[in-house]
C-alpha cells in the first residue's frame, strides 16, 4: 500500500494517484487536517492486541504493517476542536504532532520525501550552503537582519540590480521575489525587524529542474519579456516553456545536492545567463511540476509513480 499525505486542494496530486491506480497500486490518502477530530491513530506496544493503525475520516483503516511507501506531498495544519482555549489548543496540537510524527517515524517504508528531511531541506540557507559545497555557482547573497550589513552589501554591488525575497512563506503571507528599487534601498533599517534574503540579480532565463530519484527533467521558462522577469511564478502561464539539456557538471551538482539534503524529489530553480552559466537559486522539496509536464511532454508524473512503487 502507498499512503499519500495530501489534500483535495492539491491539484498536482491527482494525476499521480491516477497513475498509481492504473498500475494496480493500492493507495490511501490522508489529509493531516482531518486530525485529530475526524481521523484517528492507534499505536500499540507491549503486547496490546491489534495492529498499529490509522483510521481515515472515511472510516477506512490503514494498518502500519501494510504501508510500503509514503508520499509526503502537501500537508495542512491539524484542525483542533473550536471549543478549546488557546492554552488547551496548544497542548492538543503538540500531542497530535507527537503521535503523528511517531507513527510515520516508525514505518519501515519508502518516503518521497522523508518528512523530517523535507522540513530541514526547505531552509534556504541550508540549500545555498549545500549548492556551494558541491561546486554549483550561487549568486552573491546576504541573509541578514543587520541594517549595516545590508547597506554594505548593496554598496558592494555598486549599483547592480539586487532582488529581495523571504526566507519562508505560507499561502497567507506569500511574497514574490522583487527587485530592490527606489525607496526600498532607503528603508534597509527595516531588516532589523526580520531577516531578509538580499541577492545579486541574475539576468537570463529561468530553468526549472524536477529531480525524481535519479532522473532530472529540465525546462527553460523565459520570463524576460514578462511584467516580472525577476519571478516567473506569477506569469509562467504566459511564458515560453521548452525542454532543455543540462550541462553534465550542473546535473551532477543537482544530484549531489539531493543526496546532501536527503531528498527523493525536488523542484530546482536555476538561472541560465547568456554566457551559458547556470546559477543555483533554490530547491522546493514539494514544488510544482505539472505546468512543466503539460508544456514539454516530459513524463514527470509517471516517474513519480514509478519512484513510489520502488521500480
Amino acid at each position: 500500500m502507498i499512503l499519500a499525505i495530501t489534500h483535495e486542494g492539491d491539484e498536482e496530486a491527482t494525476p499521480v494517484l491516477e497513475a498509481l491506480a492504473r498500475r494496480g497500486a493500492e493507495v490511501a490518502v490522508l489529509d493531516l487536517g482531518e486530525l485529530p477530530g475526524r481521523a484517528a491513530l492507534a499505536l500499540r506496544y507491549g503486547g496490546v492486541g491489534g495492529p498499529t493503525s490509522l483510521r481515515l475520516a472515511s472510516g477506512r483503516v490503514v494498518r502500519a504493517e501494510a504501508v510500503e511507501a509514503v508520499w509526503w506531498r502537501r500537508t495542512r495544519p491539524f484542525v483542533l476542536h473550536p471549543g478549546l482555549s488557546s492554552r488547551d489548543a496548544g497542548f492538543a496540537e503538540r500531542q497530535t504532532s507527537e503521535a503523528v510524527e511517531g507513527f510515520f517515524a516508525s514505518l519501515p517504508a519508502r518516503f518521497v520525501n522523508d518528512p523530517w528531511r523535507d522540513r530541514v531541506a526547505s531552509h534556504k540557507p541550508l540549500q545555498l550552503a549545500a549548492a556551494e559545497a558541491v561546486g554549483l555557482a550561487v549568486p552573491a547573497t546576504l541573509i541578514t537582519n543587520d541594517p549595516d550589513q545590508a547597506r554594505a552589501f548593496v554598496a558592494g554591488l555598486a549599483g547592480a540590480p539586487i532582488i529581495h525575497k523571504a526566507l519562508h512563506a505560507t499561502p497567507v503571507d506569500w511574497h514574490p521575489t522583487r527587485l530592490l528599487e527606489g525607496a526600498e534601498r532607503d528603508r534597509l533599517d527595516a531588516v532589523r525587524l526580520a531577516p531578509v534574503i538580499l541577492q545579486a540579480y541574475v539576468p537570463g532565463v529561468d530553468v526549472r529542474v524536477l529531480a525524481v530519484g535519479p532522473h532530472l527533467f529540465a525546462a527553460e521558462i523565459d520570463a524576460r519579456r514578462s511584467r516580472v522577469p525577476e519571478d516567473f511564478r506569477e506569469v509562467y502561464q504566459d511564458c515560453p516553456v521548452r525542454p532543455v539539456e543540462l550541462p553534465d557538471g550542473v546535473a551532477a551538482g543537482l544530484r549531489a545536492v539531493m543526496t546532501r539534503l536527503g531528498l527523493a524529489y525536488g523542484a530546482f530553480d536555476l538561472r541560465r545567463r547568456d554566457d551559458g552559466a547556470h546559477l543555483f537559486l533554490e530547491v522546493n522539496p514539494s514544488g510544482l511540476w505539472r505546468f512543466v509536464e503539460e508544456r514539454t511532454g516530459q513524463p514527470i508524473t509517471e516517474a513519480i509513480a514509478t519512484l513510489l512503487l520502488g521500480r
